[in-house]
């Protein structure tokens, strides 16, 4: 998913440093652009699209969690962790994702503005949303819970993506590690989810029907949802540094 929305940033270096009037018409029905654009830029009309996104990320995680039909891989290290220590499961994933920033160091990525905002909003929702959802629910509540949690897994990345305000820990590693390697984003990614898919299952993380719709549906409900959200700025600031993610 994570490579196929980048691609919009080819686009936009193109036609130009972001210009608005050096974008053609028909450019705007393809892949928006993903890249970082600075703090400055228009910050009233993009952070509250940037926290609102993050915040419906991180309820988004705790509907999957309260369905028990299986998470996405990430979520299923989270709650492997949080079988086996007394930390919430928003706790666990903001250290987590203070952890993985530690790699940016050797790869040589910067963390933004959106970086930290993805630690701090996604496990205070996450935690938030999992104290309003009661838990052990009949299966056709657990089922809606599921389906629910994907689709707006999915329009919530599009919507705080979109805003630009640079990588989440976890695909700011994917995208420095790329860099390093030579390897491709999606195979970068694929490893990624693999190890942290068998590491949270082997702690007793769930695994499940919902661990395979999140693989399969949230990339193509998020690339749905792009072209609505994705800010197109009047100038780009400083280089490229991958989508904002979780």
């Amino acid at each position: 998913m994570r490579q196929d929305i980048t691609d919009g940033s080819a686009r936009e270096l193109r036609y130009g440093r972001g210009d608005r009037t050096a974008i053609p018409p028909s450019s705007r029905t393809g892949p928006p652009p993903l890249t970082y654009v600075s703090f400055g830029e228009r910050p009233l009309r993009r952070l509250p699209q940037l926290f609102i996104g993050l915040a419906l990320y991180g309820f988004s995680l705790s509907l999957m969690v309260r369905a028990s039909l299986g998470v996405n891989p990430w979520s299923v290290l989270y709650e492997g962790l949080e079988g086996r220590t007394n930390l919430s499961f928003g706790t666990i994933s903001a250290v987590l994702g203070v952890l993985v920033l530690l790699l940016w160091i050797p790869l040589k990525q910067r963390p933004t503005f959106g970086t930290v905002a993805n630690i701090i909003v996604l496990a205070c929702s996450s935690d938030l949303g999992l104290l309003l959802v009661p838990p052990h629910l009949g299966l056709p509540a657990r089922i809606v819970l599921l389906i629910g949690g994907v689709l707006l897994g999915g329009l919530s990345v599009a919507v705080y993506v979109g805003a630009r305000f640079g990588p989440g820990p976890r695909d700011g590693l994917m995208t420095g590690a790329s860099a390093a390697t030579g390897r491709s984003l999606r195979s970068v990614r694929t490893l990624m989810e693999i190890a942290v898919l068998a590491v949270g299952w082997l702690l007793g993380g769930s695994v499940g029907a919902g661990t395979a719709l999140y693989a399969l549906a949230v990339g193509p409900t998020t690339q749905f949802f792009l072209p609505w959200f994705a800010y197109r700025g009047g100038r780009r600031d400083g280089p490229a540094q991958g989508p904002s993610g979780v």
